[in-house]
């Protein structure tokens, strides 16, 4: 890991005027409080993964719960199903956090990405004025010239026995040229109202620090915590004909009808069969 400085070895970090850091110690006096989730905030300049990174302190026991990471850039980001992400360098929020739900049973942790997903999509609604969606399980969606397109991604990895490390990337002000794929997006290019990332980040995380909050006090259970109709509502792949590409290359077309009390995806078939899916990549067939 590299620890932040003030330059970047090319020349000022202050070259993208659209671009400038992070305020670590603003951060920090806007997120520490007594009694208060968040217990320590860093922020790096480079590093290759902050899950990776944050994982890795978790088990050596350099890390407790609260711990959040943070890096203008990222050189080997990692997605579900082991795919790579990129973005410039202060383009966007890029961050780890560490939680140890004790209280909770571990055959609940499935909802954590779930509800880091409606945390992020509340927050930036908020914060950035623009309108948010979620694509089961773990893609948040914006809207860019009438067009359904990717702006985050969320990876939940586990870190040791008691431990969950949740790695979240937005792009914010990413560039038409600068995407990675066509169908990627940024809040910049859906319109957002703000996209300094001092308070887009500051928002994001009081949003998980109240959902995760929440979800705890009720023990996990993802109806009386509110999660569950919380992702129901903001979730784009409800109502729509999906096809999902499961694992060992099986794949399964069906009108996605509900999630059910485990964060499963429930298809309807056309045989009339409902068939939840716990883990796979989803395709969205046809508008809402």
């Amino acid at each position: 890991m590299t620890p932040r400085d003030d330059s970047d070895g090319n020349g000022s970090r202050w070259s993208d005027l659209d671009r400038p850091p992070l305020n670590t110690a603003a951060l920090r006096r806007g997120l520490l409080r007594e009694g208060g989730l968040w217990r320590r905030v860093d922020v790096v300049r480079s590093t290759g993964s902050t899950n990776s990174d944050l994982v890795a302190r978790a088990v050596a026991g350099e890390a407790g719960e609260g711990a959040v990471l943070i890096a203008e850039e990222q050189t080997a980001a990692r997605g579900r199903l082991d795919r790579r992400w990129t973005a410039p360098a202060r383009s966007g929020l890029f961050f780890s956090v560490l939680l140890r739900p004790a209280e909770v049973p571990v055959a609940r942790w499935g909802w954590l990405p779930l509800l880091t997903g409606v945390a992020v999509a509340t927050g930036l609604s908020r914060t950035a004025g623009v309108d948010t969606a979620l694509k089961w399980p773990n893609d948040v969606l914006v809207t860019v010239g009438g067009e359904e397109r990717k702006a985050g991604g969320i990876l939940a990895e586990r870190a040791g026995e008691d431990g969950v490390v949740i790695g979240v990337g937005v792009n914010v002000t990413l560039r038409e040229h600068e995407l990675p794929v066509p169908r990627a997006g940024s809040l910049a290019l859906a319109g957002a109202a703000g996209t300094d990332r001092d308070p887009l980040l500051r928002g994001v995380l009081r949003s998980l620090e109240e959902w995760y909050g929440r979800w705890r006090a009720a023990g996990g259970d993802p109806g009386p915590s509110g999660v569950q109709e919380a992702y129901a509502a903001g979730c784009a792949t409800l109502g729509r004909t999906v096809r999902a590409e499961l694992p060992g290359g099986r794949s399964l077309v069906g009108e996605a009808v509900a999630l059910d009390g485990d964060g499963r995806l429930v298809l309807a078939t056309a045989d009339g069969v409902q068939e939840p899916v716990g883990a796979g990549d989803i395709v969205h067939l046809r508008p809402a």
